[in-house]
Formats: C-alpha cells, sequence, structure tokens
C-alpha cells in the first residue's frame, strides 16, 4: 500500500508545478503570481483546500505538449471565512488556453457551485480556446458556451460570482469575468478584449496596442466594463477577500452536526487491512469503523442482505447513511421447509450484490431520504450476481428498485471508489452518472465495464471466433500473446489516474484524507437548502 501512497505523492508533487519552472519563473518575472500562488494568497490559512480535479488532462493531448490539471486550477476552499469554488487559469499551461478537458474541469467547477449554492471566484488567466482543437471545445453542448449559459444561470439564482481579470482575458472568454457580479483588474498585466491586436488589425486595420485596447485603465475609467483596478495580485485578491467579508447569509439544508470525534479505530490502519491485490476478500465493516467518528455505526438490517453493509454514523461530526460493499464471503440465511432445503444456507461472495442486498439498500436509501441524511457510498463492486437462481430470484427487479432509490435521492450523495467499481455495480452505488456532489477514488480504485481479466478473455474470444471464421485460426501461442496484449491495454484504462485525467472522479486521494474530504463535500451541501420532495415513482417490488 505504501507504494500506491508514494505514487500518489509523486504523482501530485509534479502535476503541482503545472507547465514547469521555467514557466513559473516566467510568471514571476511579469510581477505575477501563479495560480496556485493567488488560490493560496486568498484563501484562508486554517481551513482546508480540497481541490477538484488535479489529475485532469494526465496522459492526453501528448501530440500538443500535455495540459497538466486541465490547464486550470479548481477547488473548493475559504475566503474570509466563506466556503466557496474557485477557478484559476494555469497560465504557464499553454497560456492558460482551453482544450477540450479545460472546458469540462470549468463546467464541472460551476456544477458544483450551483448544486451547493456556493459562491465562485474566478481568477482569470487565459489565452482563450486552445485553436488547433476548437473543434472539440467550441461548438457543443458541454462545450466553451456552455460555461457563459452557467455564468447567467449562477447570478439568476443568487449565487455570487466574482472574477479578477489577472492576465489576458480574450474573445468569447471575455464573457466569462464580465457576466459575473462584480469583475476586477490588475494594471499592467491583466487585459480584456473581443479581439486582440492582430485580429483587430487584420480585421478593420486599425493599429492599436493591448493596454489601450483592453487594458486597465480603458475598461475601469473609460468603457466602464470594469468595476475597480488594483496595483498587483495582491491587492486584486485582497479586495476580493472584502468583498467576501460582506456577504450575507443564507438559509442551510439544516443536516445535522455535532461536535467532531475522531475513530476509536486508527485510521493508519487501513493501509493494512485494504489488499493491494483486488481480488483477495477483507472486512469493509473494518474499513468502515475507521472512518466514523468514535468508530461507532448503527447497521441497518445487519443479518438481512449482508453482501452490502447499511447504517448510520457520523463523519467528522456529521449525520451520514452509509452504503458499502462487503468484500467477504459471507453466509446468507435462506427459507426452510419441504423441497427448500437446498436455499436454506447461501455462500455469497464478497464484492457481489445480491437480490437481497438491493431490497435493503433501496429500503434503507429511501429512510435517509425521509430524515434528511446525507448519503455516502463505499464502492468495491465487481457487479450483480449472475446466473440462473439470481434470474429467477429477480435480481434485475431488486437491482432497479435500488437504482430508483438512489437516483431519485434528494439528500445529497457522496462516492468514494475504495477498490473495484465494475458494470452495473458502479451504477447501483451512486457512480458518476448519478449526481453525487463528491466523486472520490483510492489509490487502489479500478472503473471499468469489468474485471481485466474478464474483459480480456471475453475479448480474446471474440478475436478467436473472427479469426476461425475468416479460415486463419490462431495457435495457442498467438492467443497467449494477444491476451497478454489486450490485458495490458485494458490494465491501463482501469487506473484511478485514467478515471482522474478524464473527470470521471474529482479527485484521487489518500484514504487518511477521506475523513476531512467527506466532511468538506457535506459542509458545502448544507449551503443548499431541499427543495424537491422525494419520489422514487413507479418502483419494482
Amino acid at each position: 500500500m505504501q507504494s500506491f501512497i508514494d505514487e500518489l505523492n509523486q504523482r501530485t508533487a509534479q502535476t503541482q508545478l503545472g507547465g514547469g519552472q521555467k514557466k513559473i519563473d516566467d510568471q514571476h518575472r511579469k510581477g505575477k503570481l501563479t495560480a496556485r500562488e493567488r488560490i493560496a494568497y486568498l484563501t484562508d490559512t486554517d481551513r482546508p483546500f480540497v481541490e477538484i480535479g488535479l489529475f485532469t488532462g494526465e496522459g492526453m493531448y501528448a501530440e500538443h505538449g500535455g495540459c497538466p490539471s486541465g490547464g486550470v486550477v479548481v477547488g473548493v476552499g475559504y475566503v474570509s471565512g466563506r466556503q466557496c469554488v474557485i477557478v484559476a487559469n494555469d497560465a504557464t499551461v499553454k497560456a492558460g488556453a482551453w482544450f477540450p478537458i479545460t472546458a469540462k474541469k470549468n463546467l464541472r467547477a460551476q456544477e458544483i457551485a450551483m448544486e451547493n449554492h456556493l459562491p465562485i471566484i474566478y481568477l482569470v488567466d487565459s489565452a482563450g480556446v486552445y485553436l488547433p482543437l476548437q473543434d472539440e471545445v467550441f461548438a457543443d453542448k458541454e462545450h466553451f458556451g456552455r460555461t457563459f449559459r452557467n455564468n447567467a444561470q449562477l447570478s439568476a439564482m443568487g449565487i455570487l460570482q466574482v472574477a479578477a481579470i489577472m492576465g489576458s482575458c480574450v474573445a468569447g472568454g471575455a464573457y466569462l469575468p464580465i457576466m459575473s457580479d462584480e469583475a476586477l483588474i490588475v494594471e499592467g498585466t491583466g487585459s480584456i478584449f473581443l479581439a486582440g491586436p492582430y485580429l483587430v488589425k487584420a480585421s478593420i486595420g486599425e493599429d492599436v496596442d493591448a493596454e489601450i485596447l483592453g487594458g486597465a485603465t480603458t475598461h475601469t475609467d473609460i468603457s466602464g466594463v470594469v468595476d475597480n483596478k488594483y496595483p498587483d495580485d495582491q491587492s486584486c485578491l485582497d479586495a476580493i477577500k472584502r468583498i467576501f467579508d460582506k456577504i450575507g447569509h443564507r438559509e442551510t439544508a439544516g443536516f445535522d452536526r455535532v461536535t467532531p470525534a475522531l475513530p476509536t479505530k486508527n485510521p493508519e490502519e487501513i493501509y493494512q487491512i485494504l489488499p493491494t491485490d483486488r481480488v483477495k476478500p477483507y472486512d469493509m465493516q473494518e474499513i468502515v469503523d475507521r472512518l466514523v467518528d468514535n468508530s461507532v455505526f448503527d447497521a441497518y438490517k445487519p443479518g438481512y442482505g449482508q453482501s452490502l453493509i447499511c447504517g448510520y454514523a457520523r463523519i467528522d461530526g456529521w449525520a451520514v447513511g452509509i452504503v458499502a460493499n462487503q468484500r467477504k464471503v459471507v453466509k446468507a440465511k435462506g427459507r426452510t421447509g419441504p423441497g427448500m432445503s437446498d436455499r436454506a444456507t447461501e455462500m455469497q461472495m464478497g464484492g457481489v450484490i445480491y437480490g437481497d442486498a438491493a431490497d435493503k439498500a433501496a429500503r434503507f436509501i429511501m429512510n435517509c431520504n425521509q430524515k434528511r441524511i446525507p448519503l455516502v457510498f463505499l464502492q468495491d463492486v465487481s457487479g450483480f450476481m449472475v446466473g440462473s437462481r439470481a434470474e429467477q430470484g429477480g435480481i434485475i427487479k431488486d437491482g432497479a428498485k435500488m437504482v430508483s432509490a438512489m437516483a431519485n435521492s434528494v439528500v445529497p450523495k457522496f462516492t468514494v471508489v475504495v477498490g473495484n467499481s465494475y458494470g452495473a455495480g458502479n451504477y447501483a452505488m451512486c457512480g458518476k452518472a448519478y449526481d453525487p456532489r463528491l466523486m472520490l477514488a483510492w489509490p487502489t480504485a479500478q472503473m471499468a465495464v469489468m474485471s481485466g481479466a474478464s474483459a480480456a478473455k471475453t475479448l480474446l474470444q471474440i478475436q478467436v471466433a473472427a479469426q476461425k471464421a475468416k479460415g486463419q485460426p490462431m495457435t495457442p501461442e498467438e492467443e497467449k500473446a494477444q491476451l497478454t496484449k489486450i490485458t495490458d491495454q485494458y490494465n491501463a484504462q482501469l487506473s484511478p489516474y485514467y478515471a482522474a485525467a478524464r473527470l470521471w472522479v474529482d479527485a484521487v486521494i489518500d484514504p487518511l484524507q477521506t475523513r476531512q474530504i467527506l466532511s468538506e463535500g457535506i459542509a458545502a451541501a448544507n449551503h443548499a437548502p431541499i427543495t424537491k420532495p422525494f419520489s422514487v415513482g413507479v418502483i419494482q417490488t
């Protein structure tokens, strides 16, 4: 496990350098702070900053020189004691230009602000759309333009947006700060215009420099586009702190919180409990006990549907309902009587969702909605049980019931991928498609439609059959070589960093960070009162 943590720390340190030390030095020579330095200066040092999408873009766009963190730093932190979302363009990465994944990450930041009614701060320093990939970032529904649609909707929702123009702000991107509620600009380095000097010259033949065209004086004293100008980054960020110091308070969702308490069982023991071999069994209850306050967990129907652990607890003082996959083999009691002796007991495999567990989880999820208790899903799931016995027992019906209850939940949901996250199990356990407020992964996580071994064997069988149909059957040696090739390709896609690069998860975290990040997520969710009634619609019984 230590090697997993070491890899996480190494990847984190490398990614946080953005475009590299040379580019960082270039920013400093211009009198500018980097994106991360701006966030560090702006945020309260005594409160946590939860970064979203650190590994966004990792391994992508190699032919374009890469795009570390998607060229933008995003997170949830505190400014003058007020929790908020912060979005800071990283000018060390292609001058802060928008790649396709950059747009996706910006939209994710706005989604977090919308869902949780959090104010959002934009620290703008971007050259605009990365033109070589404009066809992948400009015109579609979830592309660049959606950002400004969200600007308008956030404002209409009464969610404060403050923008600081701290570098370039070009073309369509100029609308982002000006559609915010307040816009500030740094003299000398900040500029904003729909068309830069070169495009103006090409379009209408006018010769004009960037400062006259769209500098701080132009837009504060002449056009009135920007509200205030400041001599440097620090004074501009200080002004944002003063804005946030005066924001009024709103109604909350009222999620219950008491004085936080540490687990009585040592969380560091998770490193020993959790096997790095994703096939080996372990007791998920031991993991849960090291995540919850005082290691106190009130189990819901503990003797029934044991392949899922359900129950109530507190995390950093917050009341939560937990749904977790049990990874050890359990013995389920069945009906007894004439003709039923074969069902008296059933050995249930760890990590598999059986019909009774899905039935239990559906009822538990509905209870948490009734009680206004946030839900935490701990995923280590291979999928639902298959086979004639499961089908005849109505596994699809029970699974549909669980998915319906989870998908229609009005309480906030949080998902942590501890280990496996395969197939329909990913969906039922609140995968990304089901709107968890935060989707987190431990370094041991694996996400795919099925395990690497199962997928590779299935794909190989298809290829063998295709070659045989052509009259070119594979030799055993060719089959072995092809299986190795397919397995290696598939396993690379199972990595949590592969998922994080594409924003399938918001962060890859050390297990010891789980309590704090979930606590911050619930604190954020508490800003948004629940107004929608809970209804599961037509449900299979």
